[in-house]
């Protein structure tokens, strides 16, 4: 094997090709880490409150507050987080080296998550404005807040698995 014009012997290429695999595992791990524990709550929080937001918002009539006002609390929310993750992502990237990803976790996790998340969401809001039971939204809101602490914990578990 040869490197910059110089030959390498057996015993170096196969400590070079090691060191390689180290610096693949080392940034396997990295990108498993789970995110930061306060974005972690964030994320978790967001989810939890979304659907009783979200349900607010589509609300036969006024229920609790006005239609506006849950409106105005939804894209609140909303801007918060987006600029929360936006500094979790560059607090750990300039901390790692790596950047906030959820493509580590397995795809038959991930997939019924963007298909099932947006559903319940919707699902619940819409059983909540036919029957008027916020019973949907509070079932809501506690699966999504089980699955933000499951994504976490499986991150969690792979940092353990490739650490």
């Amino acid at each position: 094997m040869e490197t910059n014009g110089v030959r390498l012997t057996p015993e170096q290429a196969r400590s070079a090709l090691a060191n390689t695999e180290h610096v693949r595992a080392s940034a396997a791990a990295l990108s498993a880490t789970p995110w930061p524990n306060w974005f972690f709550i964030t994320l978790t929080l967001y989810a939890a409150a979304l659907p009783i937001t979200y349900g607010g918002v589509m609300a036969d009539s006024d229920w609790l507050l006005p239609r506006p006002a849950w409106t105005g609390i939804m894209l609140a929310i909303t801007a918060a987080y987006g600029a929360l993750f936006v500094v979790a992502a560059k607090t750990w990237r300039n901390k790692t080296g790596v950047a906030l990803r959820f493509d580590v976790l397995p795809k038959r996790a991930t997939v019924p998550l963007m298909a099932g998340l947006p559903l319940l969401l919707v699902g619940a809001a819409f059983a909540f404005r036919v029957t008027g039971r916020p019973v949907w939204l509070i079932a809501a809101s506690l699966i999504s807040a089980a699955v933000s602490v499951g994504f976490h914990l499986t991150f969690v578990r792979l940092h353990r698995k490739t650490a």
